[in-house]
């Protein structure tokens, strides 16, 4: 089996001085020059995502202000990174309900936005918000609690950047 050695292509005097392609680069330079710019100022102008789009988790309560979670852990055993952690406690009332989670956190720093949380559970008290951006200082500051995860944490200045 031989190798074949391509021949060398002959060259012109412009094609060594590289100014077609130069001047071909610098003419698509020119053309994106004079188009609508797409670059936003992120804090102050924010995009708008479509109606689907799955943001950071959230705790929902029913119209009567009682929280939905019924602490069956399926959010935390269908979690992939593990970033749910559910802790059960008794309801006061034991005739409306006999648990609820007396510790409901999410790891946001492991959260990877999957929304099988949402899908696998049966009362629908998880739902994936709008909010999409988030910044801290430390770690612990990014679990959140139930207390944060039942409030509409999209409007917290703490979170933004």
């Amino acid at each position: 089996m031989a190798i074949k050695i391509a021949p060398r292509p002959n060259l012109k005097f412009w094609d060594y001085l590289y100014l077609p392609a130069i001047m071909r680069g610098l003419l698509i330079t020119f053309k994106h020059i004079f188009r609508r710019k797409v670059t936003l100022q992120f804090p102050e102008q924010r995009w708008i995502f479509p109606f689907r789009y799955r943001g950071y988790p959230e705790l929902i309560t029913a119209e009567n202000g009682i929280e939905k979670c019924v602490a069956c852990k399926l959010c935390e055993v269908v979690c992939p990174p593990d970033a749910i952690t559910i802790k059960i406690g008794e309801y006061a009332n034991v005739n409306v309900r006999e648990r609820v989670p007396a510790e409901f956190e999410i790891d946001m720093g492991r959260c990877i936005v999957c929304g099988m949380c949402e899908e696998a559970c049966p009362v629908d008290a998880i739902r994936m918000s709008n909010t999409h951006v988030m910044s801290s200082g430390s770690r612990d500051s990014i679990k959140f609690k139930k207390t944060l995860l039942l409030e509409d944490y999209s409007q917290m200045e703490t979170m933004r950047l």
